[in-house]
């Protein structure tokens, strides 16, 4: 009975210090295998691996693209027009090796507070140099300042055993107090380009009333003048008409003007005259023959 729990026992001790020496390594991450603090072995392929039980350990880093928000940071381009940056960037481990000689026990937090200390600087010095304005980062061109910050960081980061992939721009504003006196401004210019396009218009509106005031002007100059011609030659046509009236019958035309005296004279409303009773006036009022 004793020597079968002893069995057991020994059975037990070579499963677990088996289970020691064996660890896997995830295809999504690389290990170190550390003994007394200081690196025996890489192992960067996915698969089974072997240490020392209880002398040695494994430490593992992710191998994944991996992501850090940066600290919004205060850039001051050469136009002087301060702007607020908000990045992010996007990193590997490179090189585990030269990643934990680099920060040690810290791991990736301490990776990132150190990978952030470059980040950081490198932006307000690229955004700040010379050349670049407020305009140039605000526009598509900001790509290439992104592509010379990702370079220059890239280069920082390598004794970190990290490799910078891309730093990118999430946001660009405009420190808070300058925001009211940005918007003023804008409303400003937003208030003169309408004042200038009601001068236009009201501009143009006068011209197209001037040149309407001038076509009625000449319309109406025109009708008048065509109704005084067709008033002349009428009067003209009448007069002709009353003159070969009067040479071909004078004592008819004398009659018919008598009577269109009698109907002007005789009204109701001018019906008194004095004048004397043998007038000429009344020659065809008194005989048939107006003699």
């Amino acid at each position: 009975m004793t020597k079968g729990i002893g069995a057991l026992i020994a059975l037990a001790a070579i499963v677990f210090v088996v289970l020691s020496s064996v660890f896997i390594v995830d295809e999504r991450e690389k290990a170190l295998v550390l003994q007394f603090g200081q690196i025996r072995d890489v192992k960067e392929e996915p698969g089974l691996a072997f240490k020392i039980p209880f002398i040695q350990e494994v430490v593992r880093y992710d191998d994944r693209i991996l992501a850090l928000d940066t600290d919004v940071t205060e850039v001051t381009p050469s136009d002087d027009r301060r702007l607020v940056v908000d990045a992010f960037a996007r990193y590997r481990i490179s090189d585990v090796v030269q990643f934990r000689q680099a920060v040690g026990v810290g791991g990736l937090r301490a990776a990132e507070d150190r990978l952030e200390g470059i980040l950081n600087p490198t932006i307000r010095a690229v955004l700040g140099s010379d050349g670049v304005t407020s305009n140039t980062i605000l526009s598509a061109d900001r790509g290439a300042l992104m592509a010379r910050i990702t370079q220059q960081a890239r280069q920082r980061a390598l004794p970190l055993g990290l490799e910078v992939i891309d730093v990118r721009l999430k946001q660009t504003n405009l420190p808070e107090q300058n925001l009211d006196a940005t918007f003023a401004r804008m409303r400003a210019e937003r208030e003169r380009e309408a004042a200038d396009e009601i001068a236009r218009g009201e501009e143009a509106a006068q011209r197209v009333r001037a040149q309407a005031d001038r076509t009625v002007v000449e319309l109406v100059s025109d009708a008048t003048k065509n109704a005084d011609i067709v008033r002349g030659e009428a009067d003209a046509l009448r007069n002709n008409i009353f003159a070969e009236a009067f040479g071909a019958d004078p004592e008819f035309f004398e009659f018919y003007r008598s009577l269109t005296a009698y109907e002007r004279s005789l009204q109701g409303s001018n019906s008194t005259m004095v004048i004397r009773p043998d007038s000429e006036f009344f020659d065809y009022l008194k005989s048939d023959t107006g003699r």
